[in-house]
């Protein structure tokens, strides 16, 4: 027995007017959202449904794909915002079949299902590679800090955790003194036994404060501890491997901030957690200091397709080129020819891990001054250069500075697209798990986008 869904006719005649193929015009991105979800391999979001064939129909899982695949491709990505749009928005009316499901369906669809959601990314992919939107001849890295769904004002250091616990240590010690004192007068003039009134308001804030700052204090020591431990580990790698270095597994996995922590594996006294996102990070953005997580993209130069995409909550960008290319190679099953980068990427194993790959890497090692260049070099390279400066010298050639060139207008209008164009600025969900996904529906939009866009250019 398969489970009943609601009935889900998109294209379904009306009396007036007689189609929904006829309320918008023709080669919308709905109408094409319609087609691409139908060709999409969907059954890891219907194999829970079909475990389970209790209960009232549920809307219908392409239905809600639709739906939250056109929000992310045009910056409508809150539940209730989606909501509203199923009865004010003619597009989001097609895409629904003229059903309305309630913010709280749409968010818990997403929440279900965000692991299978993210990995349609691949499948749109695909579809952008065999309309021949990517060469990967030339792929482009960046990265920019997005807000995190928590605000930095709600970080605390390890430090301040310390003196705030014992302030309100002793702030309830007196609070709860004054309670039994109170107390006592209440069974002079009521009666032992009987109730006089609730716990003061000022004692439950003392204490719930105090239980948040105690619980996020022992998460931050364990995290020292496991960092602590974890750096123990890759200090034996690197004795084992004779000293080269490097991560476990080959660099594949995205960088994750460590607890700074002292020699007995406690946290320093600037170590930070923040209460309402704890996988958030504090980071530096162009407009000074967010809590937020760094996003990643790899761009591909034929048509500012993304073809791999990462978040992680550790600022430094030089750690996420090594598990960026493998998810490229990846995704597509194939080595790009060249990948450019800013300064911010350098490291001479990123430069030696990129060619055993395959890849040819451009990668800056210093920053210049706008309309400054090295001079051009001259002659053959001498012996012994190191990997910088071999980078730096082919940076400066004619051919290196073309390649470089190309870096800005491949991958930063990506960024400006998703960020001013669709107004994404800032995640909905929290946690590293959570985020990583709904960046991945971001990038599935971005990519949607271009395969409409090449879509209505063939026709």
């Amino acid at each position: 027995m398969s489970k009943v869904f609601r009935p889900y006719e998109p294209r379904q005649g009306y009396l007036l007017p007689p189609s929904p193929l006829e309320w918008l015009p023709e080669g919308h991105l709905a109408y094409f959202l319609l087609d691409v979800v139908g060709e999409l391999d969907l059954s890891a979001i219907y194999a829970p449904y079909e475990r389970e064939v209790r209960g009232y129909p549920p809307h219908h899982p392409r239905m809600m794909v639709a739906l939250l695949l056109y929000g992310y491709s045009i910056g409508v990505c809150s539940s209730r915002q989606i909501e509203r749009r199923t009865h004010e928005d003619v597009a989001f009316r097609v895409l629904s079949g003229g059903t309305h499901p309630d913010h709280s369906c749409i968010s818990e669809f997403r929440r279900i299902h965000l692991k299978a959601l993210s990995e349609l990314f691949v499948q749109v992919l695909r579809l952008c590679r065999k309309a021949g939107l990517v060469k990967l001849g030339h792929v482009a890295l960046d990265g920019t800090k997005v807000q995190a769904n928590a605000s930095k004002h709600k970080a605390m250091s390890y430090e301040r955790m310390k003196e705030q616990e014992e302030q309100l240590s002793a702030k309830v010690r007196d609070l709860l003194q004054q309670a039994e004192s109170a107390d006592a007068q209440d069974d002079t003039k009521y009666g032992v036994g009987r109730r006089g009134d609730e716990l003061p308001t000022e004692l439950q804030r003392a204490q719930s404060r105090l239980q948040r700052i105690r619980q996020a204090k022992a998460e931050l020591e364990a995290e020292a501890k496991q960092a602590r431990e974890s750096s123990s580990d890759d200090d034996d790698a690197k004795k084992d491997d004779g000293g080269s270095g490097g991560s476990s597994g080959g660099g594949t996995e995205l960088p994750s901030h460590r607890v700074p922590t002292r020699a007995d594996a406690t946290p320093t006294a600037k170590a930070q957690r923040n209460f309402t996102d704890p996988d958030s990070r504090i980071m530096k953005s162009g407009n000074g200091f967010l809590q937020g997580y760094n996003a990643q993209l790899v761009v591909d130069s034929e048509a500012q397709v993304i073809v791999a995409h990462g978040v992680g909550n550790q600022p430094p960008d030089a750690e996420y080129l090594a598990p960026m290319v493998e998810q490229t190679i990846t995704n597509l099953g194939r080595i790009p020819a060249k990948m450019s980068a800013d300064a911010g990427y350098f490291s001479e194993a990123n430069v030696t891990r990129a060619y055993a790959r395959g890849v040819e890497p451009f990668v800056a090692t210093g920053r210049f001054k706008h309309g400054q260049c090295p001079p051009c070099p001259r002659g053959r390279p001498p012996k012994g250069m190191s990997v910088k400066a071999q980078m730096a010298r082919k940076l400066s050639t004619k051919r290196g500075r073309s390649v470089y060139a190309r870096r800005k207008v491949i991958v930063e209008p990506v960024f400006g697209h998703i960020k001013e164009g669709r107004g994404f600025r800032r995640f909905h969900l929290r946690g590293m798990g959570k985020v990583r996904g709904e960046w991945a529906l971001v990038c599935i939009g971005h990519n949607l986008r271009k395969l409409h866009s090449a879509h209505i250019q063939v026709r």
